[in-house]
């Protein structure tokens, strides 16, 4: 349960969740185990040296079936069983197995604790704490809630600007450009403001021709400092700012 600016959001929650484990190319090319390595061989290696289409669309279905009879001629030769249609659209688009068990588990808590924050007929989850439910159901049923704490320094609800390791002979726009590659970040049409002033603005369309000039001054140029604070705005986050403190480094 999230309530905004008050409990942790889905950002501070994300390390919870491990991340998919990758495959050593090593292990694709020459000793695949599994038939998720011969579809990933198809998928990284196969595809990349044959390029049977200029692009690959995940959700084309003749896309799909050229991986998967790829796959099933690598895993033959391996000997190994398992390869099908649905494992090979699975491990492309990193599909997470689910049945209908879970969704309907998801979706009766959700319900239950709407009619509770609408009603007020019993105390709801996540305030004032216990924000975190975890469910269960491979042996039995059993659940538990407890507190997940908001993390002071995240993007989205925090109130501490992190740490920006930046050089300070970059341009600004190479400092927008990075930007979009930060994984807390992603921000595709950022503009930044200093404690004192505007560095630069995507719109309105006057403000941006006015800064402009900005994206081509390094750091220094600019007057920031190391340690100083910069807000970030981007239009897809509209009522979120990110706040970073620009620590210098030395130019390699």
């Amino acid at each position: 349960m999230i309530f905004p600016t008050i409990t942790s959001c889905i950002e501070c929650q994300l390390d919870m969740h491990a991340p998919r484990a990758a495959v050593p190319l090593c292990t694709l090319a020459s000793i695949p185990r599994q038939p998720e390595h011969c579809i990933e061989w198809a998928h990284v290696i196969a595809w990349d040296q044959e390029k049977p289409f200029p692009t690959l669309d995940k959700d084309d279905p003749e896309h799909i079936t050229w991986l998967y009879k790829k796959a099933l001629i690598r895993a033959h030769e391996f000997n190994i069983p398992g390869v099908t249609y649905s494992l090979t659209q699975g491990v492309v688009k990193n599909i997470i197995p689910a049945i209908a068990a879970t969704n309907s588990v998801i979706a009766a808590s959700c319900c239950n604790e709407a009619f509770k924050i609408a009603s007020n007929c019993a105390p709801m989850l996540g305030y004032p704490d216990n924000n975190y439910m975890m469910y269960s159901g491979n042996d039995s049923i059993y659940t538990y809630t407890f507190q997940h704490e908001k993390k002071e320094d995240c993007p989205v609800c925090g109130n501490l600007a992190r740490e920006l390791q930046v050089n300070p002979e970059w341009t600004l726009r190479e400092l927008v450009d990075s930007f979009a590659v930060r994984p807390e970040a992603q921000l595709k049409k950022p503009s930044i403001r200093a404690e004192s002033k505007t560095l630069y603005m995507q719109s309105p369309a006057s403000l941006e021709e006015q800064t402009r000039p900005n994206l081509d001054k390094t750091l220094v140029e600019l007057g920031l400092t190391d340690s100083e604070e910069i807000g970030v705005t981007d239009p897809a986050f509209a009522t979120v700012s990110f706040k970073f403190k620009l620590k210098f480094k030395k130019s390699e």
